[in-house]
């Protein structure tokens, strides 16, 4: 999350490029779908950045509360854009392919709006405690909250390992806390509070009680006669298993996709780990076509004519 200022359009031309470079066949569509949705609402803002961030003073006081479903989905400017959208799409790519499109799209869903939830709650607790009123009226947008909750997410599917941040080793477990305070350090137009709150939001889902919350509403929702076709991990393993009984696996993930998507730890940094996930994608293209195998049929086409020709000798030997 964010405070406010236009810019050129680079950031937006730099995103634009490394999604080519990717392969749009090469994204998931959920991912690829909610990337679009950002971009475009920031070439075309459904209201002014004014209007769209979200505070304590205008979601509660005044009850705007549809700024908690515009704000993460509207951006400062194109780098703002860019940098936020670069990291999701490491993310996103990785993790809708583990968890299921459909189970992808409902978390982020989740995400967006607690994040939001979180955020304010937070800020009204800072004003209460230090009775500043700066903290209800401090304004956030963009999609960063919702980054660092899946951050949080893939961490937690990927225990042990260890990131390289600004050249020291952080294991993933702490990996989240360190960022949080190197960017606001770094970066003090970010807003500190909508970043802790994403990361609130991903342990909610990974060692509180939210996953098990959104499984029973899943399992409500299939149980009351509509399909939803919502796929989750229910472990930390990868795969797919149905919310509600007896889905024949019609949602079905190629075997081979997270192997070859390079571990999220591995020692790089998180632009590192974009570039090495263009590099995977371009290199699974290549792989893809060369393993173009021949007519599964030529086989048995000679196989076929092979007899026939076989026996048609034998009755001309036998005529004769």
């Amino acid at each position: 999350m964010r405070n406010r200022h236009r810019g050129s359009h680079l950031g937006l031309m730099l995103l634009a490029s490394q999604v080519f470079q990717m392969g749009l066949d090469n994204i998931p569509p959920v991912t690829l779908a909610v990337l679009g949705l950002n971009v475009y609402l920031y070439l075309f803002p459904a209201a002014p950045l004014m209007q769209a961030c979200v505070s304590v003073q205008q979601a509660y006081w005044f009850k705007d509360w549809r700024r908690l479903l515009l704000s993460p989905l509207h951006h400062a400017d194109d780098w703002h854009l860019y940098f936020n959208m670069a990291s999701f799409l490491w993310k996103g790519t990785k993790l809708e392919r583990r968890l299921g499109g459909p189970w992808f799209l409902y978390l982020l869903s989740v995400f967006s709006l607690l994040t939001g939830l979180v955020y304010l709650v937070l800020e009204a607790l800072l004003t209460e405690l230090t009775q500043d009123q700066s903290y209800s009226m401090a304004c956030a947008v963009g999609f960063s909250g919702v980054l660092f909750a899946l951050k949080v997410l893939s961490n937690h599917y990927h225990p042990g390992g260890v990131t390289s941040v600004m050249g020291f080793p952080v294991s993933n477990r702490y990996v989240s806390w360190v960022e949080l305070v190197l960017i606001h350090l770094t970066s003090p137009g970010t807003s500190f509070v909508g970043h802790l709150a994403g990361i609130l939001v991903g342990l909610l889902y990974t060692a509180g009680p939210l996953k098990a919350i959104m499984k029973r509403c899943a399992g409500f929702v299939t149980s009351n006669g509509h399909n939803s076709n919502v796929y989750y991990s229910s472990s930390g393993s990868s795969g797919y298993s149905g919310t509600g009984g007896g889905y024949s696996g019609y949602h079905q993930s190629p075997p081979d996709h997270t192997s070859r998507i390079p571990s999220y730890t591995g020692g790089l940094t998180e632009e590192e780990q974009i570039e090495a996930a263009i590099r995977n994608s371009l290199n699974h293209g290549e792989q893809t076509s060369q393993r173009r195998a021949p007519p599964p049929y030529g086989f048995r086409l000679s196989e076929e004519a092979t007899a026939e020709d076989i026996r048609l000798r034998r009755l001309r030997r036998f005529d004769s």
